[in-house]
């Protein structure tokens, strides 16, 4: 029995044992396949983590570039900016040293000690007024102790030098010096230098990509600094360090990489003639604004070009901006202030507006007429005061009656009588460009075989092309518009219409559905002046890398690609070294496309067409005239100049959502805009000027004496710079 019992209690079932050893088997092929997963498998991933637990990497700003005048002269720099920073780590043990310091701080700056709650300044952005200083210090703390707090931003020089001189007393406490753009032109220049602000966020990861750290670097919002964003910025350095669990700095793990500077950009700009375009341009628009006791004139542009290499003297848009308001950031309500104002001061006019060109459009109509043989040079041309044309739509449309009148009307209803091609141009005829753009086939009473057929809307969209019109001119400065040169298939879809001869009469004196930019007004004028070359316009001189070097950069115009090496000739030009680009000699290039017109249709032959030199240098003398002749629409404004000027006026009628909003547009008695374009010498242009005043009026009374004034100064300066032994440049 006893024997019995104590064989029992030594006995187990062997199913105990095997699952005992079963358990053991899987939890250790479970724990050894965790090691393999963790340390073979997803080896490198836990490695990476765990180095980021101990590294980082550092980004170390790069500077900006210098953004120069042609005479050197600074436009856009690098400022200093004083920020008073507490290190919280940094800070001393004792409570009572540490309240001693904010109480003295906060004297000095005028940040309350306390202000808020700490919740409360998690909702506040850096440099943004609120928190106060404890609890700015207490936010910091608890995210990473040893970065700097920023306190206060921007303080002054003196109080930047009081606080590094009690740094010794205030353990923690610093100045931190962070680069802020200065604009010392401001207004005079933001329209074509711009200004920077913050990556935007839908461009955050496009510029994390590029080497940029958001909410802290800053690009190019508009002007050049937008446009060269690549050039001026640079390239940011790289440190990858060592830190601790709270974040402190032990040692660099890599050799660091050191930021490249941005290079430098010398505009072609001259201040001096910058300057004087404002002043000329302001102090017009005032005298006719008291003049009339109301804001009649409320915009205005002046630009001044050499026409021989492209390069841009002046570009002056009013109303425009102060661009040094954005310097550290864009506020808010100034913003909205620009952005809601009718006029656009944000935006660059002599580039982005588009308005109607009126008379200066001429040029193209008369390279069209006298190139296609509608007109002979000495040929005379009837222009009484008023047309009347039967207007049609369809052939089988009876049609209707439709006065159409020249500019002179008012004060002289018999017109200008007998003119021929080249004083048409000077006394800036409507009549006689309406039959040279439109014919006289349609006339309800006339001679309507004096020049029946006349250019033709399809070859005018080609003559105006050649001169710069209805595209972008490709210059270096973001935001250029199209401009537009209706055609029968244009109409027909925007305003669900036919075509008439009408609008081809209304499109011959730049009216109606033509649209232009000022910049495309000068280019016309410029290629005029250089016997038909359309030099490309340029706004850079050159561009000077750290090494104090003009370096070889080129331009892509659709997306403003900076390379050094062209891309796609047709769409890239070298901005540096600086170089005349010409874009095409409509004398020898055939850009113009050859139509067959009869009966007033018009069918593309496949063949292009250059223009001949004579009707060049027969359209200078038209506008030689203009201001020689006693009845030329220039003459009271350069008879008398000492050096020899051609140029050409234009008021253009319009009617946009102001002149309606002001019930304005009274068939009859629409508003005008005011243009004068002008060059000299004459014989050899080394600057055309253009002027354009929204709501101005007739051309020659409003925008003439802005191009006169301008031209004065222009030749002024030159003779300065001749006497100081300066060369042209």
């Amino acid at each position: 029995m006893t024997s019995s019992v104590s064989d029992n209690k030594f006995h187990f079932s062997f199913w105990r044992l095997t699952l005992f050893y079963v358990v053991i088997f899987i939890t250790f092929t479970v724990l050894l396949s965790r090691l393999v997963t963790l340390q073979v498998i997803e080896g490198e991933t836990w490695t990476d983590q765990a180095v980021e637990n101990f590294t980082r990497a550092i980004s170390v700003p790069a500077s900006r570039g210098i953004i120069y005048d042609r005479n050197g002269y600074i436009l856009a720099r690098n400022d200093a900016s004083y920020n008073v920073v507490i290190v919280p780590a940094n800070l001393p043990d004792d409570d009572a040293d540490i309240q001693r310091i904010y109480r003295e701080v906060s004297a000095i700056t005028g940040v309350p000690v306390n202000s808020g709650t700490l919740e409360e300044a998690k909702l506040f952005a850096e440099c943004v007024e609120g928190p106060g200083i404890t609890q700015l210090v207490e936010l910091g703390d608890s995210l990473a102790p040893y970065s700097a707090v920023k306190v206060k931003c921007n303080v002054s020089q003196d109080v930047a030098r009081l606080v590094s001189e009690r740094t010794m007393d205030w353990p923690g406490v610093s100045i931190e010096i962070e680069p802020m753009r200065d604009y010392p032109t401001g207004s005079l220049t933001a329209n074509v230098v711009g200004f920077l602000g913050p990556i935007p966020a839908n461009l955050e990861d496009e510029y994390r990509n590029l080497g940029f750290v958001p909410r802290r670097d800053k690009v190019g919002y508009s002007g050049v600094e937008l446009s060269l964003q690549d050039v001026l910025s640079g390239r940011n350095g790289r440190r990858v360090v060592q830190v601790d669990v709270a974040g402190k700095e032990i040692r660099n793990i890599q050799a660091p990489v050191s930021a490249i500077p941005g290079s430098n950009i010398v505009l072609t700009i001259d201040t001096r003639l910058q300057a004087a375009a404002e002043a000329a341009l302001l102090g017009e628009i005032n005298f006719w604004n008291t003049y009339f006791g109301e804001v009649r004139i409320s915009s205005g542009v002046v630009i001044a070009i050499n026409p021989q290499n492209g390069e841009i003297l002046a570009m002056v848009t009013y109303p425009t901006y102060e661009n040094n308001r954005m310097a550290r950031f864009i506020p808010a309500y100034y913003y909205e202030q620009l952005s809601q104002d009718p006029r656009h001061p944000l935006l660059n006019n002599a580039i982005s507006g588009e308005y109607p060109p009126g008379s200066v459009f001429k040029l193209s109509t008369a390279n069209g007429a006298l190139n296609e043989g509608v007109v002979t040079i000495n040929q005379v041309i009837d222009t009484p005061g008023q047309l009347v044309l039967t207007e049609k739509f369809s052939p089988s449309d009876p049609g209707l009656e439709r006065p159409f009148v020249d500019w002179i009307y008012d004060d002289n209803p018999d017109g200008f009588g007998q003119l021929t091609f080249k004083y048409c141009i000077a006394y800036s005829s409507n009549v006689c460009f309406y039959k040279l753009g439109g014919g006289t086939a349609s006339l309800a009473q006339g001679n309507r075989e004096e020049i029946p057929e006349g250019l033709n809307i399809q070859p005018l969209y080609e003559y105006a092309r050649a001169l710069g019109y209805a595209q972008p001119s490709g210059i270096e400065l973001p935001g250029e518009g199209n401009g537009l040169i209706p055609s029968p298939q244009w109409k027909r879809i925007n305003k669900g219409e036919n075509w008439s001869t009408g609008d081809t009469y209304i499109a011959s004196v730049g009216q109606g559905y033509v649209l232009a930019t000022p910049l495309q007004v000068i280019m016309s004028g410029a290629t005029m002046a250089n016997d038909g070359k359309l030099m490309q316009p340029t706004i850079v001189h050159e561009i000077i890398d750290e090494n104090s070097k003009v370096v070889e950069k080129w331009f892509n115009s659709e997306d403003f690609t900076i390379t050094n090496a062209p891309t796609d000739l047709d769409v890239s030009y070298q901005i540096s070294p600086s170089i005349p680009n010409l874009k095409w000699d409509i004398t020898e290039t055939p850009v113009i496309k050859d139509y067959d017109c009869e009966g007033g249709y018009c069918e593309e032959t496949g063949e292009y067409k250059t223009v001949d030199p004579f009707v060049v240098r027969s359209i200078q003398e038209g506008m030689r005239l203009a201001v020689t002749d006693s009845q030329g629409t220039l003459y009271k404004i350069f008879s008398d100049f000492p050096v020899a000027v051609a140029g050409k006026t234009g008021t253009a009628e319009y009617c946009d959502d102001v002149a309606l909003a002001n019930n304005r547009c009274q068939y009859g008695a629409w508003p005008t805009h005011s243009w004068t374009l002008a060059y000299a010498p004459y014989e050899d242009p080394e600057v055309v000027i253009a002027a354009f005043l929204y709501n101005g009026g007739e051309g020659a009374s409003v925008a003439g004496p802005v191009v006169g004034l301008v031209m004065d100064a222009y030749f002024e300066i030159k003779s300065i710079d001749i006497a100081r032994g300066v060369e042209g440049n």
